[in-house]
């Protein structure tokens, strides 16, 4: 019988709110700097989230704005990396203010799966630096050591929702997609690891809650603590029973929920 053996996690909206009260702000605070008339609105920014990594959004905003560079194509790549830089920067300092939190349970069930020898491993577009940042000050100092593998920014030719990066992290875990649970939080998000094969529970935020999560197994605010249990959004396979409600994601659960699914989709 196949067992899980890994979990393997998004980072912005899944491990903490990081979009609106991080990333935009940090742009905005680059645009400033470059002596760009730009600013985000937390309402526009949930609209450009639609496109995955950093200096694609960018990209694509200039584009929205008929914005032109002199240059070659070269040139204008330098100037979003180095616009995108200095974003990356301001971000930084935003987490060591302690401004960004994680999201409910994510602590707690990193915790116990480490303890539960459950490998552990991120796939993401945002940039290697601001994953080590954010685990650093939102998890602790050394959680970056606890993931076998963290697949993050440009490791794959193609961003979410294209399911590279999962492909990538499978091949470099030595794993089969049937050995892995992935938690997301979007519509892309779930598009990237559906391509790859993989079993997706959803943990919704502010920007994504109204998003199509058609395919996950599952759909939940969030992860859940002890003394704020999460909500079941969608459960399309009708795995909770009412006379037993799911109050928090635990390994234990997390094992018997695989099994089920296991069952359905050997």
């Amino acid at each position: 019988m196949t067992v899980l053996k890994a979990l393997i996690f998004d980072v912005d909206g899944t491990l903490a709110e990081t979009e609106r009260d991080g990333h935009r702000i940090a742009f905005n605070q680059a645009f400033v700097e470059a002596g760009l008339e730009w600013e985000w609105s937390a309402e526009e920014y949930g609209k450009l989230i639609e496109t995955a990594g950093g200096k694609e959004r960018i990209y694509a905003y200039m584009q929205q704005q008929n914005f032109l560079l002199e240059g070659d194509r070269s040139a204008v790549k330098e100037w979003i990396a180095q616009l995108h830089h200095r974003k990356t920067v301001h971000y930084k300092s935003l987490l060591s203010q302690g401004l960004i939190q994680s999201r409910p349970g994510i602590l707690r069930l990193l915790q116990e799966a480490r303890s539960r020898r459950v490998s552990l491993a991120i796939a993401t577009t945002s940039t290697l630096p601001n994953v080590s940042a954010l685990l650093q000050t939102t998890i602790a100092s050394d959680s970056p050591h606890w993931f076998r593998l963290i697949a993050a920014g440009d490791v794959v030719p193609h961003k979410k929702p294209a399911p590279d990066i999962y492909h990538y992290v499978l091949a470099h875990l030595g794993l089969s997609a049937q050995e892995c649970i992935v938690f997301e939080d979007s519509h892309q998000g779930l598009m990237a690891a559906q391509g790859a094969g993989l079993k997706t529970i959803v943990t919704v935020n502010a920007y994504t809650q109204a998003q199509d999560f058609t395919g996950a197994a599952l759909v939940l605010n969030h992860l859940g603590e002890p003394d704020y249990p999460c909500k079941v959004l969608q459960d399309p396979l009708g795995y909770i029973q009412k006379d037993t409600p799911l109050e928090r994601v635990t390994i234990a659960w997390l094992r018997d929920f695989f099994d089920f699914l296991t069952r359905l989709r050997p």
